[in-house]
């Protein structure tokens, strides 16, 4: 999936249920101050707290806390322009709705030819100037006249501790790129083990472009290499240290649906060395469902989930459960991960020692109706258990975003912790 799988959120109002759309910091200009859509029960405003700095994930004002990217938001009225991306930054006590920033593309997106883009997608978290912010990959939609390679779609807003500035172009120097697609699906990753995130981009005909990190605020990669052959040409986040030697390992597909994949292994010279196949299937997940040495790999179709424990050389295992879209997390707080489920329904299945199983399967509850999906797994709140956030689709113009916390027992609070909805960032 998607990044999705980036940061989430945590609660300032603990335990209460906020029906909101209030203004915040980082107001942007251009956005509609009264729309069709309601807003109730805002809570009050509250600014992007300040941090310092740390290597906590998805933290993109390094105050320590985990911090929430929104892909799509509600709109003003139906088929109304997409208004950008939400941020929404975690607190001492998890997520803080008030203290929220509007990823606008007139205000935060980079010119390309003189052209503002009309798309900005999140596609990636990570530190990729190692100043303890986290930074979002965000993909555009450049000019492109149908002559030779078209620009670089990939934009880089950099963390800081008033949360995230206006991006810049990434930079992929010729030598890196191979063909006439638009170099994008990125996927962070210390391919190389130095210590600094790089990024894997889609190149075509079977070949990848890698960039090694650190990059400069500029957007430029501390080295780059020629193309990479892969067995595909389509990165997959997120990246894993699969057999725990140091270096990260990346999922590459042959084609989106249900195409096959396979797991190529980092090294010194990124990730270039052997691959471990995989079954095909819709989505991939990569944790530590069982208690063999390496982490597992599971595999979703429309019939059935696919197993890999313990990989390069891998056990094979199924689940007997459709698994179209899929997450890991360590929700107990055991340290072996669980399964989400979320293609038909919500479900998670709980890692134990002999792997995955559908015994003890908890059924989250959304509480609105509609279409569910999961925006992120992490711990936002800092009590050591990964959360579930997960936003209810209903349309256009209503949804509903809510975060669960994960339990000793239970795996999960049968109430989410808070809820709240995106309209909140038409007030801004």
């Amino acid at each position: 999936m998607r990044v999705r799988r980036g940061g989430t959120c945590t609660a300032a109002l603990v335990g209460c249920t906020l029906l909101l759309a209030a203004c915040g910091p980082g107001a942007d200009a251009g956005v509609a101050k009264h729309t069709p859509v309601q807003i109730a029960d805002a809570p009050a405003k509250l600014p992007i707290p300040h941090g310092k700095g740390g290597r906590t994930p998805d933290d993109f004002n390094g105050d320590g806390h985990r911090d929430l990217v929104l892909d799509d938001l509600v709109k003003a009225q139906s088929h109304a322009d997409d208004a950008g991306i939400g941020i929404v930054y975690g607190g001492a006590h998890g997520l803080a709705p008030g203290a929220r920033q509007l990823l606008a593309p007139a205000r935060y997106a980079a010119r390309t030819k003189g052209q503002l883009p009309a798309v900005f997608d999140a596609e990636a978290t990570c530190d990729l100037d190692q100043d303890g912010f986290t930074d979002l990959v965000v993909s555009t939609d450049p000019p492109y006249d149908g002559q030779g390679q078209p620009p670089v779609p990939l934009q880089l807003l950099f963390g800081s501790p008033t949360g995230l500035t206006p991006a810049v172009h990434l930079t992929v120097p010729a030598r890196s790129r191979f063909g006439n697609d638009w170099p994008d699906q990125p996927v962070c990753g210390d391919y190389d083990g130095d210590g600094a995130e790089d990024l894997v981009l889609h190149a075509s005909a079977g070949q990848l472009t890698y960039l090694r990190g650190p990059f400069s605020r500029r957007g430029t990669p501390h080295a780059a290499t020629a193309p990479i052959p892969s067995t595909g040409e389509l990165p997959t986040g997120p990246a894993a240290d699969v057999n725990h030697d140091g270096y990260d390992d990346l999922v590459v597909r042959t084609a989106e649906g249900a195409g096959k994949a396979s797991i190529v292994l980092g090294g010194p010279a990124g990730p270039t060395r052997t691959t471990i196949a995989l079954p095909a299937g819709i989505d991939i997940a990569l944790g530590r469902f069982g208690r063999g040495k390496a982490l597992d790999a599971a595999v979703g179709t429309l019939d059935g989930t696919s197993l890999r424990y313990d990989l390069p050389t891998p056990t094979r295992a199924t689940l007997a459960s459709p698994g179209s879209m899929l997450d890991t997390a360590d929700f107990d707080g055991d340290g072996l991960g669980e399964l989400v489920s979320s293609g038909s329904g919500l479900k998670v299945f709980r890692g134990r020692g002999t792997g995955l199983s559908t015994a003890g399967m908890v059924t989250v509850e959304p509480p609105a109706q509609g279409t569910t999906r999961v925006l992120a797994v992490g711990d936002f709140d800092g009590d050591g258990r990964a959360d579930l956030a997960v936003r209810t689709y209903r349309g256009e113009t209503k949804d509903t975003v809510a975060v669960y916390r994960g339990a000793k027992k239970g795996l999960l609070a049968k109430e989410p912790a808070v809820t709240f909805s995106t309209s909140e960032f038409l007030a801004d």
